[in-house]
């Protein structure tokens, strides 16, 4: 097993505020990068921003400012925005920052010297959104399927790499790899998608004349012509970890992981591992794939104001438990549907009604029968060997899922630890056996499991809601355990001090009433 772990985002395009699909990719790298920390892995999370090409000279046009002014104003409004939201990652980079731009020449010069660039004339249908030239499987009804607009017919001279040379090891490389592309189903269309380009002769063009696009990395082989945005940004991944000499560079890549949705999985299942190919890498581990948010039903979209806004989400609802949405709703690799009501039935199913009802009944009767200090427990009986149980097995379980990219069942998982310990204290029931005579024993035995059982969910929670897990552990008289907790042994049976202090505390997710509002959708 590897004890490094390298995660990404996409470096996200400065002509819009953060939205649901931007938080939920970051929000997901985040929870994996805690989570390889937490099993004792050095994990290093890079996020930032892609900040040249036509689109971002449309909106500076538009606002009267320059470029750099509106990649500025975005470029910090995303990392803000971030750091509101409690995400920690390693690097924010930024396709504008002076090591990028020396990488991405560097490489061009290595790709050239190589003989893998050729000039020559192209004509084609060129969408400005998808920032390049698009085939027929791109197209429906004459519009480009990503951003519903007509391309335009462009024929200039540009510098295009021969990517199709590629192909055929790809083709190759991803068969002998059946989980490198995951979900399988993106596996299989990238497939489809490399069979199609083969025809088609799999040139890509990478240059922009800057007779019409100046801003972007000057060609350092020509310098009439600046880089294609998506050949500038894929190697950010590259520069964010010190390459080509970086002392981390090549243990760090070897465990790149990709954090992508679907719309961008052209350039990074077919451009990025034929551009690394050329220059002499090999592929990230991973590359992860998940579906479409939509909200209420229909695409996220600037037009009908239905971005949902990380900021307002925390305001209105608190974003740990928007952040726990997210992550349980969406299947990853399947397209999710968003709405409020959805959200707060989460919220209060899981968050309210068992979560926090477990910690507010446990610690109450804590201290209402055992002076506020987690008691002396006996010896286990069959309903507490259950739990055990239950608590050893999700620690496997998780890790499991969550290797996979598959936090919606490792969050399945933990809460069944959680449900099972609401039922086991239901089955106790310490309130009556209080009553009767010689029943103090079965009583601190209940309190004991119940407030190890919370301890073990909080730490296996700890990557998800890292804030609420936080809380939990200081309520059960173990603060600042999480600073050194490290998988599995943090999560073994018997780790909880007896005696420690606990206190009750206000409701971890105080219950919501359903209401549509029109202002969480701004």
């Amino acid at each position: 097993m590897s004890k490094i772990f390298y995660i990404t985002t996409p470096i996200y395009y400065v002509n819009a505020e953060p939205h649901l699909g931007h938080t939920y990719t970051t929000v997901l790298a985040d929870t994996l990068a805690r989570y390889h920390a937490l099993a004792g892995e050095s994990s290093f999370f890079l996020t930032g921003s892609d900040e040249h090409g036509e689109k971002v000279l449309e909106v500076a046009a538009e606002r009267q400012q320059t470029p750099q002014q509106v990649a500025d104003y975005y470029a910090n409004t995303f990392r803000e925005t971030w750091d509101a939201v409690g995400i920690r990652y390693d690097r924010f980079i930024r396709t504008t920052d002076a090591d990028h731009q020396a990488v991405v020449q560097s490489v061009l010069q290595a790709v050239y010297d190589a003989g893998h660039i050729e000039f020559q004339e192209y004509e084609g249908l060129y969408c400005v959104g998808c920032e390049r030239f698009l085939t027929d499987r791109d197209l429906e009804n004459g519009l480009c399927t990503d951003h519903e607009r007509a391309p335009e017919k462009r024929a200039e001279s540009n510098y295009f790499f021969k990517m199709g040379r590629q192909f055929s090891w790809l083709t190759e490389y991803i068969d002998a790899h059946p989980d490198f592309i995951r979900p399988e189903r993106y596996r299989n269309e990238v497939l489809s998608m490399l069979k199609e380009e083969s025809g088609l002769g799999g040139d890509l063009c990478i240059s922009r004349p800057k007779t019409r696009l100046d801003w972007g990395i000057e060609l350092p082989f020509d310098e009439n012509y600046v880089c294609y945005v998506w050949f500038d940004a894929l190697i950010n991944y590259l520069t964010g970890i010190g390459y080509p000499d970086g002392d981390d560079f090549t243990a760090l890549w070897a465990a790149a992981e990709h954090v992508v949705g679907k719309d961008i999985l052209k350039p990074h299942a077919i451009f990025w591992p034929c551009m690394l190919r050329a220059i002499g890498l090999d592929p990230p581990r991973h590359l992860n794939v998940h579906g479409y948010w939509n909200v209420e039903g229909r695409k996220i979209s600037k037009s009908l104001g239905n971005m949902i806004s990380p900021l307002a989400m925390k305001e209105k609802f608190g974003f740990e438990a928007f952040r726990y949405y997210l992550l349980r709703d969406m299947s990853f690799g399947v397209d999710s549907n968003f709405t409020q009501d959805s959200l707060i039935l989460r919220i209060n199913a899981d968050l309210a009604n068992n979560l926090g009802n477990l910690v507010s009944r446990s610690l109450n009767m804590v201290k209402r029968f055992a002076g506020g200090s987690v008691p002396e427990p006996g010896p286990p009986g069959d309903l507490e060997k259950e739990i055990i149980e239950t608590a050893n097995r999700i620690v496997n379980e998780v890790d499991r899922e969550m290797r996979a990219t598959r936090p919606q069942r490792a969050l399945e998982s933990i809460f069944s630890l959680v449900d099972a310990t609401n039922r086991y204290l239901e089955r106790r029931e310490p309130w009556k056996v209080a009553k009767q005579e010689g029943g103090d024993e079965s009583v601190r035995t209940t309190l004991y499991t119940c407030c190890e059982a919370l301890r073990i969910s909080a730490v296996m929670l700890s990557p998800f809601l890292p804030e609420t897990a936080a809380e939990i552990l200081v309520r059960i008289g173990h603060p600042g355990e999480l600073d050194a907790a490290r998988l599995p042994g943090s999560a073994q049976w018997g780790g909880i001090q007896v005696g420690a202090t606990t206190e009750k505390g206000e409701p971890l997710f105080p219950r919501i009433e359903l209401e549509t509002t029109e202002e969480t959708k701004k």
